[in-house]
């Protein structure tokens, strides 16, 4: 079948997304499909001594076209310029894990997953949520938290054994609405700052994993994908409709 070419809906804060051809959708969330041959139908005060990061989810957003990732604070070595808006049009943005100085170290949106680098605080606005999505793939549930109070919770399908969803701390990266909420991607595809550890590419993307809806939900509650987590059509819209890019998303063995 000839690939269908389509294009991506923002929302929120994603910005315009450009009209791409459904491989490139793909790229975002290429370990979702639970069969390869499927696609989407269309496709979102620094302080002096070092401390970690207050309490909420610290969230960095670059305020040029593009950003310096250092190894270390106080000026090392470049290890990383990353444009921004990222490829899909989405400000480039990062979760903040501590601070040192006028330096942030901030959790990226690469291989290996949890790999973490140094950006000065006055290239990014930081903002607060107090949002956090939590994961349990041994219970196939995900739960949304404000601060201590649980909000939502629901199932999720979770990757399979051959293409398990990777354990780890995450964030939203950008978030994709599907044109048709009735196809692979359901009504809203939030992209995750982590990849597969299987999958090394995919329909020509990296690899990268991402929080989905479907309307099909007797996958809930078992392994469905390629190491995407999935919910239903109505809770991802609940989560499109409140949850920044940049939330944290803990996923739990």
């Amino acid at each position: 079948m000839d690939p269908m070419r389509r294009s991506l809906k923002p929302r929120g804060t994603v910005g315009t997304l450009p009209t791409l051809a459904a491989v490139a959708v793909l790229a975002v969330l290429p370990a979702c499909s639970s069969d390869p041959s499927e696609e989407p139908s269309e496709v979102a005060q620094s302080q002096e001594t070092e401390t970690e990061a207050p309490t909420g989810g610290h969230i960095a957003t670059v305020l040029a076209d593009e950003i310096e990732v250092r190894s270390e604070p106080n000026g090392s070595e470049v290890v990383h310029t990353l444009a921004s808006p990222n490829d899909f049009g989405a400000d480039r943005t990062f979760l903040v894990q501590q601070t040192q100085g006028d330096w942030l170290e901030v959790l990226l949106p690469m291989r290996p997953n949890g790999s973490t680098g140094w950006i000065e605080s006055g290239d990014v606005e930081v903002t607060v949520t107090e949002f956090h999505v939590a994961i349990d793939m041994s219970e196939f549930t995900f739960t949304v938290t404000e601060g201590e109070e649980d909000l939502l919770t629901g199932p999720i399908g979770i990757g399979t054994g051959e293409t398990p969803t990777p354990p780890g701390e995450y964030y939203f990266t950008e978030l994709l609405k599907p044109s048709d909420p009735g196809g692979e991607y359901g009504a809203y595809a939030f992209g995750l700052s982590g990849h597969s550890d299987t999958l090394e590419s995919f329909a020509g993307g990296p690899g990268q994993l991402g929080v989905h809806g479907t309307d099909d939900e007797s996958g809930l509650g078992g392994e469905v994908s390629h190491g995407c987590i999935r919910v239903s059509n109505d809770d991802i819209t609940w989560m499109a409709e409140r949850l920044p890019i940049g939330t944290p998303v803990e996923i739990n063995e």
